[in-house]
């Protein structure tokens, strides 16, 4: 699936995907992957349902799904490179993601954010109504200690 728009491309072709610009991102810029090492993220892009976001064939945004495609989908290290924000790109990468034939009729999507709740909630994402029926294994600062 792939729609170029406004001189950007939008895809969920693996293909496309500069992994060593996702790792710099994620190792760098990101505040939840700080220090993460390239060959975990090679594998997070390797098993996941990823998409990319192109200016003149440099990947300048990425999200991938962590999805069985059939009940469950759990949105991951999304970002859009700092020149290229506020130009709507994260908002049309979602409408290209939810629409996604792979991701219809799950029973679950997912996502933790620390400051894009307004973006998701456009797109029908809520608070966890019983947040105490969650429960996860979170190790603090995994890559740093590596």
């Amino acid at each position: 699936m792939e729609i170029a728009e406004d001189g950007f491309i939008f895809s969920d072709d693996t293909q496309k995907i500069d992994a060593l610009a996702v790792h710099h991102y994620l190792s760098t810029q990101s505040y939840w992957a700080q220090g993460i090492p390239f060959a975990t993220v090679q594998k997070s892009i390797d098993n996941s349902l990823c998409f990319g976001i192109y200016k003149d064939k440099q990947q300048i945004g990425f999200a991938r799904w962590i999805t069985d495609r059939a009940t469950f989908g759990y949105l991951a290290d999304v970002y859009v490179e700092e020149p290229y924000r506020k130009l709507g790109l994260s908002k049309k990468l979602m409408a290209l993601m939810l629409f996604h034939p792979d991701l219809q009729g799950l029973r679950r999507y997912m996502l933790a954010t620390k400051d894009a709740h307004q973006l998701y909630a456009a797109y029908g994402f809520k608070p966890i109504a019983e947040p105490e029926n969650l429960m996860a294994i979170i190790i603090q600062d995994l890559y740093q200690q590596a």
